[in-house]
């Protein structure tokens, strides 16, 4: 559990498209084997530390006459940005994603101290 010591929590969301391979017959709609996607998101402010991000899918084209197999994570988060990763892996044959994401977390507060070296 994230404890948040101040008042001053910021929420930040998005909903970002990552791919539609199938229109340009893409890795992702005609490929084998394991397949990544991923975009660099920057928040709209800078946290105090990086936030707890969660993301989800808010669309998904799957091809039907095969597997559906799905990896959606938040890497590398920091308190600037994040990468939203989407992986899949085998035969699945993935059209087009669209994912969402929410950074919940803290922000610098006036009455911070800042100890330089």
């Amino acid at each position: 559990m994230k404890r948040i010591r101040n008042n001053y929590v910021g929420i930040d969301q998005g909903d970002e498209a990552l791919f539609s391979d199938f229109e340009s017959d893409g890795e992702m709609w005609t490929g084998n084997g394991t397949r990544e996607r991923r975009k660099l998101i920057k928040f709209s402010s800078k946290y105090r530390v990086p936030p707890t991000v969660q993301v989800s899918l808010s669309l998904w084209d799957m091809d039907a006459q095969a597997n559906i197999r799905a990896e959606v994570v938040a890497e590398e988060v920091t308190n600037l940005g994040f990468h939203l990763v989407f992986r899949t892996w085998g035969d699945s044959r993935v059209a087009r994603v669209r994912m969402s994401w929410l950074a919940i977390g803290e922000l610098a507060f006036a009455d911070d101290w800042v100890i330089e070296d």
